[in-house]
């Protein structure tokens, strides 16, 4: 396997903390994969995030990036050659035409506080810079575009947060994750008139998947996804069209709830849980009932399935006021999710 070195340059400032033994590197290939599914497990114990990756999705995600390559948009952090950390970064444009430089980082616990995460932050702003500049220089974006670096924290990540504070960065948007118990009462809506749910057949996939990426078109901070998403959407584990709630407009999808099961996550936390995720209804049939009806079928039937609980993702600003629809449903809200932002 070839193994291709990160410029030095490319890391901002290049100077590495004061620990015996520590070096900074890039990706070095598939092998890494185990030492960085490694990382993230040592990470989630301590940040008290739910996650159960295993060494094929990693594969399948690193397959399936964009705007990423991964021989120079990464770093990883070793202490006599065992990784403690590793970070990613991708950019993006998004539907306001502002320019998006994505980054994360895992660290090992153990090696929290020693400067580390800092010096794996840095390198990232200071590889996104060198991108923007080189999109300026192409003409991809023009010199009034609007840059930003954009990072996403839990609230149980406090180290995570006063790094990004420290750095410069601000909240600019919070969201919300959200439980429903199933042993509560559901009252299920029916559907507005005209429309029918069907399931959908392969070749209708793509068509389903068009019409939520339109439906979030004007949701905040949208971005048009790539061809990339798609096909790593299909081969997920969790895809499972089966369960899905997709309202027909005759051949036109209105609205969808596109529910899955995480099978992994529900065995390591041993519980029994259904995602209502992907909620969407395009324009023309908003404000008639339609997501309320398709979320309380999708409780059901979870219910019907023998799941316990029901959870989602929610925007705690959208604008078609989904906060509000699912607590009226009975979703709680049990952890808040943060966007910080830096302009550069």
């Amino acid at each position: 396997m070839v193994v291709h070195e990160i410029n030095s340059t490319l890391i901002f400032p290049p100077a590495n903390p004061a620990i015996s033994g520590l070096a900074l590197r890039g990706f070095q290939g598939e092998s890494d994969y185990p030492k960085m599914l490694a990382t993230i497990n040592a990470s989630k114990v301590a940040d008290q995030i739910e996650r159960s990756e295993t060494l094929e999705d990693i594969a399948r995600n690193y397959a399936h990036l964009h705007h990423c390559d991964p021989f120079q948009d990464m770093i990883f952090a070793e202490v006599y050659g065992e990784v403690v950390g590793y970070g990613r970064l991708w950019w993006e444009i998004n539907d306001d035409g502002d320019w998006l430089g994505f980054h994360f980082a895992f660290l090992h616990p153990d090696w929290r506080r020693k400067g580390i995460g800092k010096s794996m932050l840095r390198f990232s702003e200071g590889r996104l810079r060198q991108i923007a500049a080189g999109l300026l220089a192409e003409g991809v974006i023009a010199e009034s575009t609007s840059r930003y670096f954009d990072v996403g924290a839990s609230a149980p990540e406090v180290g995570r947060e006063a790094l990004l504070s420290k750095e410069g960065y601000t909240p600019v948007r919070y969201g919300f994750h959200m439980v429903r118990p199933l042993s509560e009462p559901i009252e299920v809506k029916p559907l507005p008139e005209g429309l029918e749910v069907r399931l959908v057949p392969p070749e209708h996939y793509r068509t389903v998947w068009d019409a939520a990426q339109e439906a979030f078109r004007d949701h905040w901070g949208s971005v048009e996804p790539p061809e990339e998403e798609y096909q790593k959407w299909l081969k997920e584990p969790a895809f499972n069209p089966r369960l899905w709630q997709v309202a027909w407009d005759g051949d036109q999808v209105a609205g969808n709830v596109l529910n899955f099961i995480n099978e992994k996550e529900n065995i390591e936390y041993n519980r029994k849980r259904g995602y209502t995720e992907g909620i969407s209804v395009r324009r023309p049939w908003r404000r008639r009932g339609l997501a309320r009806a398709l979320l309380t079928r999708s409780l059901q039937m979870f219910k019907d399935m023998g799941m316990e609980e029901a959870a989602l993702g929610v925007d705690s600003q959208n604008l078609n006021g989904a906060l509000n629809l699912y607590e009226s449903v009975g979703f709680r809200v049990v952890r808040r999710e943060v966007v910080y932002r830096k302009r550069f």
